[in-house]
């Protein structure tokens, strides 16, 4: 009998112990949790304080730069050829010069300086003359049988 008295209080012992555990588990975890929810919201506050910063320091910046003048007669040219109008649409301008420098400085932590960028073609832009004759052989070299 008091054998089964000690196995019985030993069992409620290890329940309780493993409730309390468990309940002090779950309140560690949402310490936790709150503490991450905290960071992340100031976090959060600080980057949205650095893109306020930026884009008055755009702002400012845009002001300063010399802008063209659009009362001047321009000159009558021909319209642009397809090459030349491609070349002009990927320069990089002036304000995308500034934002990318922006960005790099908010990331960073420190000013930055761009000395020079320039647009990349995608894969899919460059046509490789030898990967497309390959391919017109390929498809030219299937035997195609109507009705057979």
């Amino acid at each position: 009998m008091a054998i089964g008295l000690t196995v019985s209080l030993l069992i409620v012992a290890v329940v309780a112990a493993s409730a309390l555990a468990y309940t002090f588990s779950q309140r560690e975890f949402r310490r936790s949790l709150s503490e991450l929810g905290d960071k992340t919201n100031r976090q959060l506050n600080l980057l949205s304080d650095a893109v306020k910063n930026l884009e008055a320091e755009f702002a400012q910046l845009k002001k300063s730069v010399p802008a063209e003048s659009t009362t001047a007669a321009a000159p009558v040219s021909s319209p642009p050829t397809p090459a030349v109008a491609a070349r002009e649409a990927l320069e990089i301008t002036p304000d995308i010069l500034v934002v990318l420098a922006a960005a790099v400085t908010a990331f960073l932590g420190k000013k930055v300086r761009i000395r020079s960028a320039k647009m990349l073609q995608s894969p899919y832009e460059i046509v490789n003359p030898w990967a497309q004759q390959g391919r017109a052989i390929v498809q030219a070299s299937h035997n195609l049988r109507p009705g057979s």
